[in-house]
C-alpha cells in the first residue's frame, strides 16, 4: 500500500488504486474523463503525485489512509444468476454489491466481472494494486468453470475446440477441457482458461456450433469456490493466500448475511 510520506513520486492511477479508490483500469478511465484533478488543475495520464499534493475526484478531496501492514481485504462471494457486476445498471437490476458488508476503509473491487446470466466464485478486494494484479493478462491467472451444454459435444466439436477457435476479437481456446458425468440431455464440461475477455467461454462453444445452457465460476486463481457457500452468501478471507498457497477452510471467516 502506499505511504503517504513517502518523497518519491508515483503515477496517480497507482496511487488512487492503491487508495482502494478503484482497479488501475478504472482509475484512468476517470482521469480520462477529467474527473481526477491535481493541486487544482485537471488530471492526465502519466502525472506523478507526492506526498504534499491535493488530490480530488469529481471534487471531492481525497483523503490519504495510513500504510497498512496487514494483508488487504478480501472477500469471497458466490454470485447467484440474475446480478451484476456494476454498482448501477440501466435495467435497474440486482446487484452484487448490495449484498456486501461494508469494508473496513475504502471501497469493494470487483476482481473479475461474471456476466448477469453466470453465476459463482467473484473476489472483491479494497485494495487496488492487487485488482490490477489480478485481472492483468500479463500475470496469466486461471479461471475455471463448469459448464453445462444443451445436447451434447461430438468427437469432431471436442477436437477443433482443443485445437483452438477464432472469435470476432481474435483467436481463443481453453487451457484444459474435461468431461465430468451429466444426463441424457446435458453434458458437463470443466474448462480452465487464463484471461477473461467478455463472454469468452460462451463464445468458444458458439463458434463450434454448441449452446451453454448454465455456466459457473468455480475457481481464480488458488480459490476456489467453497462448498458450503450458498448463491448470494459471502465470507471474508485472509488476502495473503493469493499466489502463496491455496484458499483452505482454515483461511476463511464464517463471517455470514
Amino acid at each position: 500500500m502506499t505511504d503517504p510520506e513517502s518523497a518519491t513520486p508515483e503515477r496517480l492511477q497507482k496511487f488512487l488504486a492503491g487508495q482502494g479508490l478503484g482497479s488501475r483500469r478504472a482509475v484512468e478511465d476517470w482521469i480520462r474523463a477529467g474527473r481526477v484533478a491535481i493541486n487544482g488543475r485537471i488530471a492526465q495520464l502519466g502525472d506523478r503525485v507526492s506526498a504534499g499534493d491535493a488530490i480530488s475526484v469529481d471534487g471531492k478531496a481525497i483523503e490519504r489512509q495510513a500504510p497498512r501492514m496487514a494483508a488487504p481485504d478480501l472477500l469471497i462471494y458466490h454470485k447467484p444468476l440474475g446480478e451484476v457486476t456494476t454498482r448501477a445498471d440501466p435495467e435497474g437490476r440486482p446487484n452484487v454489491f448490495a449484498r456486501l458488508p461494508s469494508p473496513p476503509q475504502g471501497r469493494w473491487i470487483v476482481v473479475g466481472r461474471l456476466d448477469v446470466n453466470t453465476a459463482g466464485l467473484l473476489l472483491f478486494t479494497t485494495d487496488g494494486d492487487l485488482a490490477h494484479h489480478l485481472m492483468h493478462p500479463s500475470s496469466e491467472i486461471e479461471r475455471e468453470y463448469l459448464v453445462r451444454l444443451r445436447g451434447r459435444a461430438s468427437a469432431a466439436a471436442l477436437a477443433e475446440l482443443r485445437a483452438g477457435v477464432r472469435l470476432a476479437d481474435g483467436p481463443a481456446s481453453f487451457d484444459r477441457l474435461v468431461e465430468v458425468p451429466g444426463s441424457d440431455s446435458h453434458a458437463y464440461y470443466r474448462v480452465v482458461l487464463h484471461e477473461g475477455r467478455n463472454r469468452e467461454v460462451r463464445r468458444i462453444w458458439q463458434a463450434v456450433g454448441l449452446e451453454v445452457s448454465r455456466l459457473t465460476r468455480i475457481r481464480y486463481g488458488v480459490v476456489e469456490l467453497p462448498r458450503d457457500l450458498r448463491p448470494g452468501q459471502w465470507c471474508l478471507a485472509d488476502a495473503a493466500v493469493l499466489g502463496l498457497g491455496a484458499c483452505a477452510a482454515p483461511s476463511i471467516r464464517s463471517t455470514r448475511e
